[in-house]
């Protein structure tokens, strides 16, 4: 069969590789000093380790510096970026950011790149502020849009209109609270006010914006680049003007282009469209180096109490921080980022060994490891969640271990595991890959380090085992050097204030007065009049016709498809085999059912899925086991899965997801390591419990700050289906407040018991089904591993209950019996509106409505009217006048309409906008060209890029062949104004479907007086 298909795929494969050949030739044919539409080729560097080569240009008018990666990925990305060094907090290069895309010289309509959403088939767009630069990088597969997109992005950082009503509405504003009403108070508005306010509401953020300050007193990392909320009111439009001029020229710039189009054409446009009406400048942005100190330093900074901490006695944190070397010293830096993993990552560290296992506090502190962010790198290490008494404990442990590397070094197998682990890295092939390059030489090629040598990861491999065979001793002198003998030194404390948000936002008030104090007659009449002005605007429906746009003749009209193949291993388990340019690597993975858990067992699935991997099995204990994952796999992962089923919103299936890759050397041994989980985990070590419960419940507790919408979505839709009820239980607040309940218990052995009782009923094969992804010329001897592997597992008789697999295939029937919960099951979807009390200082919306399944002839509408109604009606009124970082409206898989916002100042005028973006929509307020554009904004994620390791997924995990996904597609292409029109009405007006709505956030007095709302 394999030989077969290889043979059907030979002439397209073919075809493929003869361009590619061609495209590879004509890049090597490029010598230094050929002269290329105004640029000069300085560089033509081969990486085969990473099947690319690199071409360094420098423009020949401006000194701008390009980075051409040419490589066999249709993925195709731009990014431009400029070094960006504020000397205040001001955050001015972020609402520059910000700014910039609001209309430009050749696109003076507002919002462009927004509106570029909708008008393109684009795979990635948006914009970047880091501490010492601003990157705006895009991708897309298609030709004719990478042209256009471009054209966009060129003329947006270059000839930007900078606004000033595009200043006050992106970056802060003084504005009535109505700006319709005169007599209403005035307060601070803005989008990146909003957003830096939502982002210093998390302790961890707070905690890692410190302790860059602290290390880099002297210049610009000394400021917060992002904006400190309290400092964005000093910013004036002229300051921010200023800063374009200073920083956004190409003198001051580095170009970056990947993929499989030709370099030629991108440079004819670049020096067309912008870098021909420069002359070369010196910006004077370098940044110096940081003055070393002659002695350690200590700094204390408070926080927010977190109402979900494990122990509310146990919040402090404490880090010590190492100033390192510069950054553009690329050998010195990837021997310091492998030094920084031996000595911090997983069970097996020292680090990890004398802070973590101690139990003194939950976690590492958010910043840990090595950080090659800024121009001289940085080594982190500490603890969070540590009771007061204990903070000059973890000091001593710190100095302590590190006494005990450099007497005894590192054992051999883990620096063979570290190098194992970067072979694999190099050997994945993922569907972003463009913009991880980018990102991972952005910030050496920031301050004029090599971007290719950074690409040629093989050589410092080369390098740093000569380095460790002629000197044994080479990593601990490193130590010595960085650690033992480094004067320049943090010690960062942080403690909780209860009145930290209070005090917060007494400051700001005081701020706010000293404003409005300050202001003349004139001063004030002048704002109600801007105000007004940027009602009128925001409300005003932009003319978009001379921004480029593709067409919806431009999407093919058909799906590319995916063969796979059905097996069986021994007698029960189903084997999908999906044939793929994999590159040497193997995927895995296992589907295994919760159909026969007891339902008391099902909200410890989360954690059991976190241990499993963590607990040892077999003859090896959980050091060893950790040891043997890095040196034979590219790791080993078990995840809860709640798939709604595409045709009926009451069925779902419910499983854990097991997933694991290897290099195919290694096949045996990952599969061998895969059969001693399932048949001896280790459920004995109640103290390696506790570790990875205070570990995981920490980590769940610190992101709901930064994901925030998408646990109130989980929450609005938890009474819609069954799924959604499950989707909460597994994802949701409540899966975090039962881990901090866990956390709390002083006693973890009752939790430890029911450990086994789940893998009795999951880690079996009558409950399983499998699919691996691989070449071709290795399928045969993966399907005789697993084979292997379903052999070793012992068989537990019990009713065996059908496989979503099974059911697809016509197998069986869906019942009641099959575990495939329905409305039988007495789940009656019924509406809830929650508000959880959080103290943020802003707030995250989502309300939900149930609809229809996949396979329903409406599902495609409301695809549509989701992402029309986002860029049509809920941007300006969340965004633009709400003033919130996001907000918009989406049509899950699972069946469920959800509307949502981010960082929202106004989370209940929020909900109003939800409804008036229905009402919006019932009312046909929109064209055919909203529409088109819509269908656009579709597809460019139904035909976003797949990488090999996860072809045939779908068909794997929800039973969605090709040819229902084919039909879906021509669903898209068919929707009409009309069925737009038709789904509003049908589905999201009131009184047309069950919904239910969700909000976190702080004290809001008006849900508490509304007896309709559930207080949590």
């Amino acid at each position: 069969m394999w030989r077969n298909q290889v043979r059907s795929r030979g002439k397209l494969q073919h075809q493929r590789e003869s361009a590619r050949g061609a495209r590879e030739k004509k890049v090597l044919q490029y010598e230094p000093g050929q002269q290329l539409h105004g640029f000069t080729v300085q560089q033509v560097s081969p990486v085969p380790d990473l099947s690319l080569t690199a071409v360094k240009l420098t423009h020949d008018r401006t000194g701008a510096q390009y980075l051409h990666v040419a490589r066999d990925d249709p993925n195709n990305l731009f990014s431009v970026q400029f070094r960006t060094t504020p000397m205040d907090s001001t955050g001015v290069p972020h609402i520059l950011e910000h700014t910039v895309l609001c209309g430009s010289e050749k696109y003076p309509c507002r919002d462009p790149f927004f509106k570029m959403l909708n008008r393109s088939l684009s795979t990635f767009m948006n914009a970047f502020t880091a501490s010492d630069y601003t990157m705006y990088p895009f991708s897309t597969q298609n030709a004719k849009d990478f042209q256009n997109l471009l054209s966009v992005y060129l003329d947006a950082v270059f000839f930007p209109c900078l606004r000033e009503l595009d200043f006050w509405q992106e970056g802060w504003r003084l504005e009535h609270e109505n700006p319709s009403d005169l007599n209403s108070p005035l307060v601070f508005k803005g989008i990146v006010f909003n957003e830096m306010k939502g982002a210093f509401a998390q302790s961890e953020s707070v905690y890692a914006q410190h302790l860059q300050n602290k290390l880099f007193p002297d210049h610009t990392y000394s400021v917060v680049s992002g904006g400190e909320p309290l400092a964005i009111p000093d910013l004036s439009w002229e300051q921010l003007k200023q800063f374009h001029a200073t920083h956004y020229h190409p003198s001051n710039a580095k170009f970056f282009t990947y993929g499989d189009m030709p370099l030629e054409p991108h440079l004819q446009q670049i020096n067309e469209e912008a870098l021909c009406r420069f002359d070369q400048i010196e910006p004077h942005t370098v940044v110096p180096p940081q003055p070393h100190w002659n002695q350690p330093r200590e700094h204390h900074v408070t926080c927010g109490p977190d109402p979900l901490a494990p122990d509310p006695s146990k919040q402090n944190s404490l880090c010590v921080s190492y100033l390192l070397g510069d950054i553009t010293d690329s050998f010195e830096s990837f021997t310091l980022s492998l030094l920084s993993s031996l000595m911090v990552n997983g069970p097996n560290s020292p680090l990890y060994k004398a802070l973590i296992e101690p139990k003194i506090g939950t976690d590492f502190c958010s910043v840990v490891g090595y950080d090659g962010s800024t121009r001289e790198a940085s080594f982190s290490v500490g603890l969070q969640g540590v009771a007061e008494k204990d903070m000059e404990t973890v000091k001593q442990i710190i100095f302590q271990t590190i006494d005990e590397i450099i007497a005894a070094g590192f054992e051999e197998e883990r620096i063979e595991a570290l190098l194992h682990k970067i072979e694999v890295q190099m050997k994945h092939q993922s569907t972003n890959f463009g913009l991880s390059l980018a990102s991972y030489i952005a910030p050496c090629w920031n301050h004029d380090g090599d971007p290719i040598q950074l690409l040629k990861i093989s050589d410092s491999v080369a390098q740093f085992k000569k380095c460790l065979k002629d000197n044994p001793r080479y990593l601990q002198e490193k130590v010595q050097q960085y650690f033992k003998d480094n004067t320049h030194r943090l010690m960062l404390s942080m403690s909780p204030d209860e009145a930290y948000f209070e005090k917060r936002a007494k400051t700001e008030q005081e701020k706010l007065q000293q404003k409005i104090q300050s202001l003349s007659g004139s001063d004030r009449k002048e704002i109600y009049d801007k105000g007004l002005q940027l009602l009128s605007i925001q409300s005003t429906s932009q003319d978009a016709s001379c921004l480029p746009a593709l067409k919806v003749s431009d999407i093919a009209p058909t799906l590319v498809p995916t063969p796979v193949e059905m097996g069986n291993a021994g007698t029960c388990v189903p084997v999908q085999y999906c044939p793929q340019p994999t590159n040497g690597m193997v995927y895995f993975r296992a589907m295994c059912s919760l159909n026969t858990l007891p339902d008391e067992l099902k909200v410890y699935v989360p954690l059991f899925c976190n241990v499993i991997t963590k607990l040892g099995c077999g003859t090896l204990d959980y050091r060893q086991q950790a040891q043997q994952m890095e040196l034979k796999t590219g790791g080993m992962v078990a995840s809860p899965q709640v798939i709604t089923d595409s045709a009926d919103l009451d069925i779902y299936e419910q499983g854990i997801l097991l997933t694991s890759s290897c290099l195919e050397r290694n096949m045996s041994d990952m599969f061998h390591l895969w059969s001693k989980i399932f048949n001896s985990p280790h459920f004995e070590d109640v103290e390696r419990l506790r570790v990875l419960v205070m570990m995981a419940a920490q980590e769940l507790s610190n992101g709901i700050s930064n994901s925030g919408h998408r646990y109130a979505m989980t929450r609005a839709g938890r009474t819609l289906t069954p799924a959604g009820d499950l989707h909460e239980m597994f994802g949701g607040l409540d899966q975090v407040r039962f881990m901090k309940r866990l956390a709390e218990m002083s006693d973890l052995s009752a939790v430890l018991r029911k450990l086994p009782r789940i893998k009795k009923h999951v880690l079996n094969k009558d409950n399983m089904r499998c699919a691996i992804n691989a070449t071709s010329e290795k399928m045969s001897e993966a399907s005789h591993e697993v084979e292997k592997f379903v052999d070793r597992i012992p068989t537990i008789k019990k009713d065996r209950r059908p496989s979503r697999a099974m059911i697809a295939a016509g197998v069986v029937g869906v019942s009641h019996e099959s575990g495939m919960r329905n409305l039988w099951t007495g789940f009656k979807p019924c509406q809830m509106k929650t508000y959880f009390e959080l103290p943020f200082p802003v707030s995250y919306a989502g309300e939900c409505v149930r609809t229809v399944p996949f396979t329903h002839q409406d599902y495609g509408s409301l695809c549509i009217l989701g992402r029309m109604m986002t860029a049509k009606f809920l941007h300006g009124e969340i965004r633009e006048k709400g003033g919130a970082y996001g907000g918009g409206a989406t049509m899950g898989y699972g069946g469920l309409f959800s509307f949502y916002s981010y960082r929202d100042p106004n989370s209940t005028q929020t909900l109003s906008a939800f409804r008036a973006g229905v009402e919006w929509a019932k009312a046909g307020k929109f064209c055919q060209q909203d529409v088109d554009e819509a269908k656009l904004s579709v597809f460019s994620a139904v035909d976003a890029p797949v990488a090999p390791s996860d072809k045939g997924m779908d068909q794997f995990l929800s039973g969605v062949s090709d040819e229902l996904k084919q039909k879906h597609r021509e669903q898209l292409f068919a929707v009409t104004k009309q069925d737009l029109i038709d789904a509003a009405g049908r589905y999201l007006g009131i009184g047309q479907s069950t919904g239910g709505v969700a909000i976190l956030g702080p004290e809001n007095e008006i849900i508490k007086k509304d007896p309709s709302w559930v207080i949590r």
